[in-house]
């Protein structure tokens, strides 16, 4: 008898799309409400960082700081939070980290020099390492595998990128008619109206036994990650030359080394290294690895030309951008019916091509006005292509996996996502800030970009076996 072990094509006609019931309705909110939030403080203080060091006295070299403190806790601890959670409570661990977060924020908000400003965007960014693993582990672990999982990961998906998207526009607007300030009130108040409806709505969630924690793993794990985002921040803004990002590159590279030798030796390892081997862990990181950091750079270098070359406002740039929110929440409403019918490994590859090519149109920018609509309509699309990327990538990793083990596999997928984030800038978006002209660098960048994305499609089609039968099927 041939058993199909492809997961996630479906084995019978699609069925439509699942009602839930008010409660799941409710935990949903709550769920995805957090994420939006955590999106939201991505992006809705970059452009309020000039108003923001006037007034505390920030130089502009030590702007970088109000996102690398940011970025450093979110991405480094995110591995060991999941964990965390899984062992001792995720539903417990998440109410603190949404305590935490909506205190940082108040510390930001009301910060009265730089330190208490900074303190208070670290201590956001270990509230969102909290926040973000045990948030999707919650949410993959009530919502059980198939139709009901797509949709409420499909919405998810689709508020994490529109939050990106509308941090940007409302940073703008928020920091012209309030101050900076009251982009760090927004994510106050966020957090102090969902932290209400979390301890009655959210279910408590572990798994049955509890072994050590593996201490020297998330020692290693968590010093390496810390590493590697600090070198990798630093590097968009002053080259690697500087012998603090050789250092922390290297020595991130060797504790992730050692995390990796530890792990073989763990009785009780922080990462299964037997999970690690899956196809769908394997190969799906590696797309939501590519999609996350080509699409990042994207943004970043667009931004520099449509203001550079075009020289649209702050506003108009946002309303770009605004357009591409747009196509998200349509994408983020196609994605899951698409996945019913193809499946989430094929949906990825399909998406990862289509962000590709759609990136690839952006060669043909130039320095006429009419390029504004071409770069309206290629990112947009792009866009939709990425969130779908998205949506597809995390079920592709945490489908099949033991609910004992969802912290560990959601904190694999967000881990790929923060690091995605932050490495494609510094890798390519270099290339587009030194080339000396912006033109040219943008579209060598966005040449590369485009590669590298339509390669990872070809390498996670091969990797994942997304043949015409759906998947490899063995006997028994």
């Amino acid at each position: 008898m041939a058993i199909d072990t492809d997961l996630t094509r479906p084995s019978s006609p699609p069925l439509d799309t699942p009602r839930l019931s008010t409660r799941d309705k409710l935990v949903l909110f709550v769920l995805c409400a957090a994420q939006f939030m955590v999106a939201l403080d991505f992006s809705v203080l970059n452009v309020a960082l000039p108003v923001l060091g006037a007034d505390l006295g920030m130089s502009p070299s030590a702007l970088q700081w109000a996102v690398t403190a940011f970025a450093l806790p979110s991405g480094g601890f995110l591995l060991l939070f999941g964990r965390i959670g899984d062992l001792y409570g995720r539903r417990k661990l998440f109410l603190t980290g949404l305590a935490l977060f909506a205190a940082a924020s108040a510390l930001a908000t009301f910060a009265w020099d730089p330190a208490s400003f900074l303190a208070g965007r670290a201590l956001q960014g270990l509230g969102a390492a909290v926040i973000v693993p045990t948030g999707m582990s919650l949410l993959t672990t009530t919502f059980t595998e198939g139709p009901a999982r797509d949709r409420a990961l499909g919405i998810s998906g689709t508020l994490m990128s529109l939050g990106f998207t509308i941090g940007m526009i409302a940073g703008g607007v928020l920091t012209d008619a309030f101050g900076w300030r009251s982009t760090m009130g927004l994510l106050t108040i966020f957090a102090l109206v969902v932290l209400p409806l979390a301890p009655a709505l959210l279910p408590e969630s572990r798994t049955p036994q509890r072994p050590h924690l593996d201490v020297p793993g998330a020692i290693t794990v968590t010093g390496g990650l810390l590493s590697l985002i600090y070198a990798l921040t630093t590097a968009a803004d002053h080259g690697f030359g500087r012998v603090d990002v050789i250092t922390t590159l290297i020595a991130g590279l060797a504790l992730l080394t050692a995390f990796a030798i530890v792990e073989s030796r763990a009785e009780a390892p922080l990462v299964s290294l037997p999970m690690l081997r899956r196809r769908t862990v394997a190969w799906g990181n590696l797309g939501g690895l590519v999609t996350f950091s080509m699409m990042s750079t994207v943004i970043f270098v667009l931004t520099l030309y449509l203001q550079g070359i075009l020289r649209l406002s702050a506003w108009e740039t946002g309303l770009v951008f605004g357009f591409q929110g747009v196509m998200s929440v349509l994408a983020g409403s196609l994605t899951p019916r698409f996945i019913s019918r193809l499946g989430a490994r094929r949906t990825l590859v399909v998406s990862l091509t289509g962000q590709g090519a759609f990136i690839a149109a952006l060669l043909f920018l130039n320095a006429q006005t009419w390029s504004v609509w071409l770069a309206t309509a290629a990112v947009s699309v792009a866009s939709m292509f990425h969130l779908g990327a998205i949506i597809s990538y995390g079920l592709t990793v945490t489908s099949g996996v033991p609910d004992e083990e969802q912290g560990l596999a959601t904190g694999l997928v967000t881990s790929t996502q923060q690091v995605g984030i932050t490495i494609g800038i510094p890798l390519l978006g270099v290339l587009a800030t030194t080339s000396g002209d912006l033109l040219s660098g943008t579209r060598t960048v966005m040449g590369i970009d485009a590669a590298i994305v339509l390669v990872t499609a070809l390498l996670v089609a091969v990797g994942l076996g997304t043949g015409s039968r759906g998947g490899r099927k063995t006997r028994a």
